[in-house]
């Protein structure tokens, strides 16, 4: 139930998304589906069109064809969006000269949000002594935290990350995982976009996979894994295949030993000894999401299509944009000599926007 709506369920559907920047197609036709109560990871290679589909599903950009929607609706049409749903796609979206309670505080009252839950959400994400320092001088891992802070500021029932993990040491890795699966055990949608395969792999409950702007795979990871198999070498592998096939095992040679369609590596264990066969290997073999992904997306028909299309003259002039401010031309000038002889002053990019003087900051002090 959010905010009175108990029909709302939070559920994620896409239907034929596509996005084209000119001849540059960044997703095409990409169908999936998120269920509430569940983790999804978003997976597929550099340039898949992972964050341009998020990015249409947050309605910061307009797709070409296909819909994106939750719980039916596009994102423009859900009243006071920030209760509803929560994102974080950049860990970088920050004013640095804004202490980051006061980065939440601007964040809490476009969303109607009360200061209290600003101050509760520092401390559940573990940065309360941070938080009237600017966020200029946070660690990657402190910005992370900030915005997940930031995308929970008005309770949502969808939560929608991009590399939440990066950043993290592995202290704060293990937490994010407790937290987002507490945060699904409540029933909440989640979906996550990822490069880290072995930390989504202890993480979610489900895959969506992407290359090229299209799905290769969906399911659970149990799934997507296929059936489990033990490894089994051995002194006679004719009798050991006889006999486990007389078991109803499917059995099938793999190097110096045999492959064998279980989990139960005692059912192997036994033929092995029933048959007076000696065992000189025997270990469960499963196949890892990071196996998968690139099983998937090392085919030929799966590669980066777009990274092959380039002209020769450079990159292609219809990319999408950057994100991000515009840089100043200025700041990428050849360093200019001053108004003395023989010296040289260097332009050099600022960390901080300037501010007009006398101007107070976030804390309240001039500049």
């Amino acid at each position: 139930m959010v905010h009175g709506r108990p029909e709302f369920t939070g559920r994620i559907e896409v239907r034929g998304l596509t996005k084209r920047f000119g001849s540059f197609t960044a997703v095409d036709g990409l169908d999936f589906d998120v269920e509430p109560g569940r983790i999804t990871g978003f997976l597929g290679p550099n340039g898949s069109g992972k964050t341009t589909t998020l990015r249409m599903l947050l309605g910061l950009v307009r797709a070409t064809h296909g819909t994106a929607t939750i719980d039916g609706h596009r994102y423009a049409e859900i009243a006071n969006p920030l209760t509803v749903v929560g994102s974080a796609l950049e860990a970088t979206n920050f004013h640095p000269g804004r202490t980051g309670r006061n980065h939440l505080r601007v964040q809490a009252a476009v969303a109607g949000v009360p200061d209290s839950r600003v101050d509760e959400l520092l401390e559940l994400v573990g940065i309360p002594a941070a938080a009237r320092k600017r966020a200029g001088g946070y660690s990657m891992g402190m910005r992370q935290r900030l915005g997940l802070a930031a995308a929970l500021l008005g309770d949502p029932r969808v939560i929608i990350l991009d590399e939440p993990a990066n950043g993290l040491d592995p202290e704060g890795i293990r937490w994010l995982r407790g937290f987002l699966r507490h945060l699904a055990d409540e029933g909440r949608t989640l979906l996550i976009s990822s490069h880290m395969l072995s930390e989504v792999e202890q993480t979610v409950d489900d895959v969506v996979i992407i290359a090229n702007g299209r799905r290769v795979a969906q399911g659970t990871v149990a799934d997507l894994r296929g059936e489990p198999t033990a490894y089994v070498r051995t002194s006679d592998p004719e009798r050991l295949t006889q006999a486990l096939r007389d078991r109803g095992l499917s059995v099938a040679p793999k190097g110096r030993g045999l492959q064998v369609t279980t989990e139960d590596l005692a059912v192997v264990g036994d033929a092995a000894h029933a048959s007076d066969v000696a065992i000189h290997e025997l270990r469960s073999e499963q196949t890892h999401l990071e196996e998968l992904f690139f099983n998937l997306t090392d085919r030929d028909e799966h590669r980066n299509r777009n990274l092959d299309a380039r002209p020769s003259g450079g990159l292609p002039v219809d990319l999408p944009p950057p994100s991000g401010p515009p840089i100043d031309p200025a700041l990428l000038a050849e360093p200019v000599e001053s108004g003395e002889p023989g010296e040289r002053v260097e332009r050099r990019a600022s960390t901080t926007p300037a501010m007009p003087a006398g101007r107070p900051d976030d804390d309240g002090r001039p500049r």
